[in-house]
């Protein structure tokens, strides 16, 4: 079966990916609807579907059928939310699309349908665009506006233009699952049923946001984590965004989703493109657990940009010194790291300009000369020479107002002419969408990287997008929103670009920047600022419902944990960092030879098993995060990792076994006896340890704080 298939005389496209079918019609109407949405169909199978497709009856007072578009505008029919409005001349606030053509080709990363629409009266053409792989379930869409009428043509005002429409299947029920929380507080997952009428997630900040992640997945309140139907949507963008989900009466549901959020209009010229970000679709039979394989799958397949690295253990000198950072300081704790086993150090903030706390010197990016009288140079070059590579944190987004560059140019903020300029952090936030703002930025940054040869940059954004103006952008000051995020990604391209061996970490306060956009562009992303072991286990059992492994940066830090106060064992806050990419936050200079030689130990451990943990497929096991015996595990060719977890001992006993999965049922298993086993070298088949499971010794079933790391070898 070809990845996407046409009948051109019956207007149907069937678009099928290794396991999924994913199929679109127009209607005798003009109307481009959704046919199916689930695994895999023939195409047959699906015209047949076109022939047999009726209109819901009843009475004129209810016409369901604009659930079921693919793009449903504002305008004829239709009373439900719109996923495109456009205003045009004359305030004609209705689109009238008619079918103009399509195209089929392989685009070098899949194969891709172009599905093409035009106004019937005025110059607006409308490209749906869609993209399915053979090695993904993903099935991936955008759209493209165009105002093709000539220069003497008036602009039109675009007030929402979503990437797309996603019919859920009729079902008897319908439950979602998402991401809330606040900084310090991310990917806190819930499931509810969703209510009739209109659902919204959204995020009106600038950035993806800690309040929610631009997802959701559904189901009909009957799936669990490793069976039933599940449908996701994402948005593969940073900036403000929009998820709504409307559930009718008549038993129908549709998701749209898209950038921008509501109450702002962007002006379309003659001859400009409105391009969306693209919005990612996943079916599977499985289960969440399913589901999240196959987000990961794609990630590290089509996503992230050196997938096949192994990411290094990493050491941040920030809740070890805060602001206190000079050369001598930081090659002292350098040393330290460097014999822990660390492969790559990062200096945070307080190097550069005036920055000795956080109220001045954002935007001047030159080193302190007070810190480093010659430069960053020395402590790169000694940093190497302890055997690790070499990284610095950048906030190139904000500026404090007490900065030689606020002084020069107060213009390149982000501000509408005759309003306060709110401060928060005493910062302000840079308008990158400004081509002068850009080059800066670049520029600065292309130097730091060069003459120092950064490895890596931890690149953060701790300030929202507020009073959003744009003033040189009269009239459509409102674009900021889009061309702020795409200046961003543009900066960041440009600088990987120039220098392939740089790596990048996205950090927006914690995890604030998260999402499918950011991860094409950046290596990993930091989850959140709450680094309490206790915390992190429901922090990334949400972040890993859409997200893999390999780009969640996780670090160990000090106990009692600097925000939450808690005391957790030092093998705990280990075992929960190695379920993605470990890193080292604390003050090893208060840490007792027993805590370093223990560090050294687990540093080592972690090393043996993160290929299998950042490049394996991740099974979520046992109870909820925190609430009993979890375990998260991971399974790479012939290897296996289990992490396991039971931070306190509660009155009924834990399970007496682990049962693990993903497992070959017909091979035998060697299970290492640095984990759970009670004695090293034991085997058993997959069918015996997925049935049955791994014994749970008294130690980690009995006790507060108990963890333990199991290792599996496919031996036969």
């Amino acid at each position: 079966m070809t990845p996407i298939a046409a009948d051109t005389d019956r207007r149907v496209w069937s678009l099928s990916t290794p396991n999924t079918t994913y199929a679109v019609h127009v209607t005798s109407d003009g109307r481009l609807v959704q046919l199916y949405w689930g695994a895999r169909m023939s195409v047959d199978e699906v015209v047949l579907l076109a022939q047999q497709r009726t209109t819901a009856g009843g009475s004129s007072f209810h016409l369901p059928g604009d659930v079921e578009e693919q793009l449903p505008v504002e305008g004829g029919l239709r009373w439900g939310v719109p996923s495109l409005q456009v205003t045009f001349p004359g305030g004609v606030r209705s689109a009238e699309l008619e079918f103009a053509g399509d195209s089929i080709e392989a685009d070098g990363d899949g194969h891709r349908l172009e599905l093409v629409f035009t106004d019937s009266h005025f110059p607006l053409r409308v490209v749906l665009h869609y993209r399915v792989r053979e090695d993904s379930d993903v099935v991936e869409r955008w759209v493209t506006l165009k105002h093709v009428g000539d220069e003497n043509e008036e602009p039109f005002a675009v007030g929402r233009a979503d990437a797309g429409s996603w019919l859920i299947p009729e079902r008897a029920d319908y439950r979602y699952s998402a991401v809330s929380g606040a900084w310090a507080a991310e990917n806190q997952l819930g499931r509810e049923r969703v209510p009739l009428g209109e659902f919204t997630l959204c995020n009106r900040r600038g950035n993806t946001g800690h309040h929610a992640n631009p997802w959701v997945m559904l189901d009909d309140g009957t799936a669990t984590e490793e069976h039933g139907e599940v449908w996701g949507v994402a948005l593969a963008w940073s900036g403000t965004w929009r998820i709504t989900a409307q559930r009718r009466f008549e038993g129908r549901l549709a998701v749209t989703a898209g950038f921008g959020h509501d109450g702002v209009t962007w002006q379309l010229r003659p001859g400009e493109e409105l391009t969306t970000p693209p919005l990612l679709g996943v079916y599977t039979e499985g289960g969440f657990g399913a589901a999240s394989r196959a987000w990961h799958r794609h990630a590290r397949a089509h996503v992230l940009p050196r997938p096949e690295e192994v990411r290094p253990v990493l050491y941040n000198s920030w809740e070890a010194v805060w602001f206190d950072v000079d050369e001598e300081s930081q090659l002292e704790i350098a040393r330290k790291a460097a014999d822990l086993g660390v492969e790559l150090f990062v200096m945070d903030d307080g190097w550069f300009g005036k920055r000795v706390n956080d109220h001045a010197g954002l935007g001047d990016w030159w080193p302190n000369p007070d810190r480093f009288p010659n430069g960053l140079g020395p402590l790169a070059d000694g940093v190497r020479k302890l055997g690790m590579a070499f990284g610095l944190w950048v906030e190139p987004e904000m500026v404090n107002p007490d900065s030689d560059l606020y002084r020069t140019h107060p213009d390149w903020t982000i501000h509408f002419p005759h309003r306060r300029r709110d401060e928060l952090r005493q910062q302000l936030v840079l308008n990158f969408g400004r081509d002068d703002v850009r080059t800066w930025a670049h520029g600065w940054l292309d130097r730091l990287v060069a003459d120092h040869g950064i490895d890596f940059l931890k690149w953060d954004m701790n300030r929202s997008i507020s009073q959003g103006g744009w003033p040189e952008r009269a009239g459509d000051q409102d674009r900021l929103w889009i061309e702020h995020t795409r200046g961003v990604y543009e900066v960041i391209d440009r600088l990987r670009a120039a220098h392939p061996g740089l790596r990048i970490e996205s950090c927006s306060g914690g995890g604030g920047r998260v999402d499918y956009g950011i991860l094409a562009r950046t290596d990993e992303v930091w989850t959140s600022d709450n680094t309490d072991a206790f915390h992190r286990q429901s922090i990334q059992h949400g972040y890993s419902q859409l997200y893999p492994a390999a780009a969640m940066a996780a670090w160990v830090t000090d106990s009692p944990n600097p925000i939450t106060g808690r005391a957790v064992p030092l093998e705990y806050r280990f075992h929960v960092a190695m379920a993605g990419v470990l890193g080292i936050g604390g003050n090893l200079h208060e840490w007792t030879d027993r805590e370093l030689e223990q560090a050294r130990e687990l540093i080592g451990v972690y090393k043996t098993i993160r290929e299998v943990v950042q490049h394996g497929d991740q099974y979520r096991l046992g109870s909820e995060p925190g609430q009993g015996l979890s375990a998260v595990e991971y399974v790479h060719g012939d290897n296996v990792a289990v992490l396991v977890y039971h931070p306190h001992a509660g009155v009924h006993p834990a399970p007496g076994h682990l049962r693990l999965a993903g497992l070959d049922p017909d091979a035998r298993y060697e299970v290492a006896s640095d984990g759970m086993a009670e004695a090293g070298g034991c085997t058993a088949t997959g069918r015996v340890l997925m049935a049955v499971g791994l014994p749970v010794p008294r130690r980690v079933a009995g006790g507060d704080w108990s963890s333990a790391v199991v290792r599996l070898r496919r031996i036969r």
